[in-house]
This record gives C-alpha cells, sequence and structure tokens, in this order.
C-alpha cells in the first residue's frame, strides 16, 4: 500500500519473519547507530515526522554482494538496538518498487534506497539516512547534490533519481546528497561506516558554521 505518511513502506515486499543468522555482527552496525542517535540525527521529535521516529542504517552483508543488513522500520525513536531490531535485505529490483528480505522485523521504510546505492556501487560498504535541518536547509550553500522536491521517498521514482544522481556524481565509492522531497531527508554512503558517519558530521559542521554567519546572528 502507497501512503505518503513519514516511515511508511511504500515498496512491495516479500518479508520472511525469521532470526537473523546466528553468525550475524552487530557490534559495528549498532556503535555508529547509537553515535549517529546520540547527535539526534537518528531518532523521535515530538511534533515532527508524524511524531514517528526517523533514521536508519546500513551495512553490506558480504563485500561484492548487494545483500545488506539495514535497521528495521521505525526504530529510529529507540536508544539501543538488538539482533530484533534488523532484517537482512537479499534482493531488490528499484524498477519494479520490490525487495526480498528476512528477519525478525521488516527493513526501514528507506531500503530501497540503500538497495540502489549498493547495486550501483560496488565499493560502498554502508550508507546511513538521517533527519537533518541543518545540513537540508543549506543543500545549495554546501553544493550538496539532491533529489528533486518533487520525488518522493522511499519509492520506485526516488529510486531512479538516485541512481541518476550516482551517475552523475562521478564517486565510486563515498557521497553525501538531500532528499528534497524528504523533509529533512539527508544520505551518507562510504567505504565503511566510519567514513559515511564522518561525512555526515562534517557537513553538519559546515551547516552550523554557515548558520552562525547569518545576518543578525
Amino acid at each position: 500500500m502507497l501512503n505518503d505518511r513519514e516511515g511508511v513502506i511504500k515498496y512491495r515486499l516479500d518479508h520472511q519473519y525469521q532470526a537473523l543468522p546466528a553468525d550475524t555482527d552487530l557490534r559495528a552496525i549498532n556503535a555508529w547507530r547509537n553515535i549517529m542517535y546520540r547527535l539526534g540525527l537518528i531518532g523521535r521529535i515530538a511534533g515532527k515526522y508524524d511524531g514517528l521516529g526517523f533514521g536508519n542504517i546500513s551495512s553490506r552483508r558480504v563485500p561484492g554482494e548487494n545483500g545488506f543488513l539495514v535497521s528495521a522500520t521505525q526504530t529510529g525513536d529507540l536508544p539501543q538496538l538488538g539482533p530484533e531490531h534488523y532484517a537482512w535485505v537479499m534482493a531488490a529490483s528499484p524498477q519494479q518498487n520490490r525487495l526480498q528480505s528476512l528477519g525478525p522485523a521488516q527493513p526501514s521504510s528507506e531500503a530501497l534506497t540503500h538497495a540502489v546505492i549498493y547495486q550501483l556501487l560496488p565499493r560502498v560498504q554502508a550508507v546511513i539516512h538521517v533527519h537533518c535541518p541543518e545540513i537540508w536547509h543549506n543543500t545549495a550553500n554546501l553544493q550538496l547534490a539532491h533529489t528533486a522536491a518533487q520525488v518522493p521517498y522511499g519509492t520506485a521514482e526516488m529510486a531512479d533519481a538516485v541512481a541518476t544522481l550516482l551517475r552523475n556524481s562521478g564517486s565510486v565509492d563515498h557521497g553525501i546528497f538531500a532528499m528534497l522531497g524528504h523533509l529533512d531527508g539527508v544520505v551518507a554512503y562510504g567505504g565503511s561506516l566510519q567514513q559515511a558517519a564522518e561525512l555526515l558530521i562534517a557537513r553538519l559542521a559546515m551547516a552550523l558554521a554557515l548558520e552562525q554567519n547569518r545576518p543578525g546572528r
């Protein structure tokens, strides 16, 4: 079911409910997710985004393969995540708006965007989607790549827009872009979770510096 409400899965999902593989290692992804939560880039803010949690994080399952581990839908408000809060995305077809996954919970509503990044950029190992008004409102000043304002999140249209953006970026393993059709939505990707997170933190610092230089401040 397609819906414009924040946090709603819009792609067609084939999900198998089962435990994650016993050898799934969540230490690194949880560590960086906790940092994003403490910075307020993942979380929940009363009165914003329909009152729902926001933000998600993923890492490629095996280098060279397109499968990836991603935080589950509507886990942004949780301070800590456990194995029950993740899903494996096994296959994705952005053109058909379809995703196949397994795990104790369904993948993030932005998993289709994560999938297209992994498919197009084999050297990327991690993707982080956050809500950051400081970066988002300074998209032009920061000269950030961005998807158009009329493109809604979590859809095949967004996947197409991200694919076009990536093909034009010239980067093969890291980058950051804003989703102008998704209030405060920003996505960073990198060759590691650390690299993706550092891209976000660096742009946040630049955005905060720009805001301090505004007239009247």
